[in-house]
């Protein structure tokens, strides 16, 4: 792993492109606006996104925290009752059969609080994310 030595982020890549001078955008400013109880599902989520997209970068899109390579491949949000994740259309329609117990729509999946957030599931979305377009 490398660190960067201004923003102290890590990255799999040694001298990673990441966007360290902007600290408004760096998705922990986003994850520390939440409250408490969220923010550990959301560093968890974050965290686990980034071991799936090691070559991702790490950007807020659309207010949201965002892995990119080139172009949006996953979002993540926080909301009053769920995580927000969001991979698209086509993801939501190949993972169809794994969401029936998640509340989806066109090109988002909700993961309420009040369940165990799927992680292995999140990281298997994100690389197909990652792979397919």
């Amino acid at each position: 792993m490398w660190q960067c030595p201004k923003c102290k982020q890590e990255f799999e890549k040694e001298n990673q492109s990441h966007l360290c001078n902007e600290k408004s955008k760096l998705i922990n400013d986003y994850i520390d606006a939440q409250t408490e109880e969220v923010q550990p599902l959301l560093y968890q989520v974050r965290d686990t996104i980034r071991t799936a997209l090691p070559d991702a970068q790490e950007r807020i899109s659309w207010r949201m925290p965002t892995f990119w390579s080139g172009r949006n491949i996953i979002h993540f949000a926080a909301f009053k009752k769920h995580i927000g994740v969001y991979p698209g259309v086509e993801a939501i329609v190949y993972f169809g059969d794994r969401l029936t117990e998640y509340k989806t729509s066109k090109g988002a999946i909700q993961f309420p609080y009040d369940k165990p957030i799927p992680l292995t599931l999140i990281a298997e979305i994100a690389k197909w994310c990652y792979e397919t377009e």
